[in-house]
């Protein structure tokens, strides 16, 4: 594989568009296969209702969607002067795994941004509701900072009651940034995807939120066989590039689960259409071809996937490496370790001069300007991007995540 340029040195005045405040979506449409669907293949675009999105898709093949489940992770305390502080929970910091975390009794610790952090001195924070007749209070002490955040250690006075079941009751859905209201119980069932099983996001795969189970009836009926991963999408999506070039850009780290069924599936379908759900879903099963080479370049002394953002164009030996060859290496390692799952992280980087591996067709929504999801867009795409967005805002589409969604075929496929 060649790099066609170095994305270090791309000037992110060229993934510029201008978005009007009016067409980013605010709520949810009342039914979610009613989103419009721009379909882009062979530069050639139209449009049609997600609903009918089987219809643009070739028999057979695989689609992977990203199951991982949106947490309550917005935490609103109120100090007795009445001042609103804002915990925004990041990621675990001890126990560290995600899964550990959430399963906690009585006291865990994370890294959370805080919302008016200037008026939170030193004392505790603590919130009390009723929850089946008896009194929940959880404590937030703050510990240290750490760079722009800080570790809160919370505790709780449940017994019975895990992290995972405080954050349901006391907690609210994070919306995105550029949604201007406040979270509402609709929320905590249309910003999850009907597939969402797997906590630890804190924003949703949003190319999944159109999906409704009478769409995914129409893909069974194509004969698509259905791939789940899991990467808990970090609150570093909305980061926007704010230097000149892609150069001084730090990705943000996000965990991943990939099942050695599904790796098995990938090498199976090479050379049939493999359709990928989303920007979160694309650097999860991209990554797996850089892991599979960096084993192949060295041997693992753990099983655990480690992908920088800069992999893909500093790595040594990827000329000659095929796709089979470095999945071959994944499941081999796998197995010699006795894992059934490819579990770590990934700060994969997809820009401009980035060739793909594994999708033939991507699907996924309007992203904010100068931002590394429109980057990952054009890559696939090519210049059509512009063609596309420029005929979606013509065409009154719905932007961003609780917006319209979009068809790329990857050219001369299918």
């Amino acid at each position: 594989m060649i790099m066609k340029q170095d994305p270090r040195m791309i000037s992110m005045d060229s993934y510029d568009y201008f978005l009007p405040e009016e067409r980013i979506a605010q709520v949810p449409l009342a039914e979610r296969d009613q989103s419009k669907l721009l379909i882009l293949r062979d530069g050639e675009i139209r449009q049609d209702i997600f609903s009918n999105i089987g219809d643009h898709l070739p028999e057979g093949g695989l689609i992977i969607f990203n199951e991982t489940k949106v947490i309550h992770a917005r935490l609103v305390f109120r100090k007795p002067t009445g001042s609103r502080i804002e915990v925004f929970c990041l990621e675990p910091y001890e126990p560290s795994d995600i899964q550990l975390a959430f399963q906690q009794m009585n006291s865990c610790s994370w890294k959370c941004f805080i919302g008016n952090a200037k008026r939170w001195k030193n004392e505790n924070m603590e919130m009390e509701v009723d929850f089946q007749g008896q009194s929940l209070k959880l404590v937030a002490e703050k510990i240290e900072r750490v760079g722009e955040a800080f570790i809160i250690r919370f505790s709780w006075n449940r017994n019975d009651l895990t992290f995972s079941e405080v954050l349901e009751q006391l907690g609210k859905i994070p919306l995105p940034p550029y949604i201007h209201r406040e979270t509402t119980l609709e929320d905590s069932i249309r910003y999850q995807t009907v597939f969402a099983r797997n906590e630890g996001s804190v924003a949703a795969p949003t190319a999944g939120l159109h999906f409704s189970a009478a769409v995914m009836e129409s893909l069974r009926k194509k004969k698509l066989e259905i791939g789940k991963v899991t990467l808990h999408v970090g609150a570093g999506t909305f980061k926007p590039v704010s230097s000149e070039t892609l150069q001084g850009h730090q990705m943000h780290t996000e965990q991943v689960s990939i099942s050695l069924e599904l790796i098995k599936k990938l090498r199976e379908s090479i050379g049939k259409p493999v359709i990928l759900v989303g920007t979160t879903t694309t650097r999860a099963i991209e990554s797996i071809y850089w892991q599979g080479l960096k084993w192949i370049n060295a041997e693992p002394g753990n099983p655990l996937m480690e992908v920088q953002q800069w992999d893909p164009y500093t790595l040594s030996g990827e000329r000659g490496i095929s796709v089979t060859e470095a999945l071959e290496k994944v499941i081999g390692v796998l197995n010699v370790f006795g894992c059934t799952e490819l579990n770590g992280s990934t700060s994969l980087l997809i820009a401009p001069g980035y060739e793909y591996h594994f999708p033939t067709i991507l699907i996924t929504n309007f992203h904010q300007p100068k931002s590394t999801l429109l980057l990952l867009v054009s890559a696939f795409a090519g210049e059509d991007w512009k063609n596309a967005y420029d005929y979606a805002i013509g065409e009154q589409f719905r932007f961003l995540s609780y917006g319209d969604s979009c068809l790329f075929y990857k050219k001369e496929e299918f």
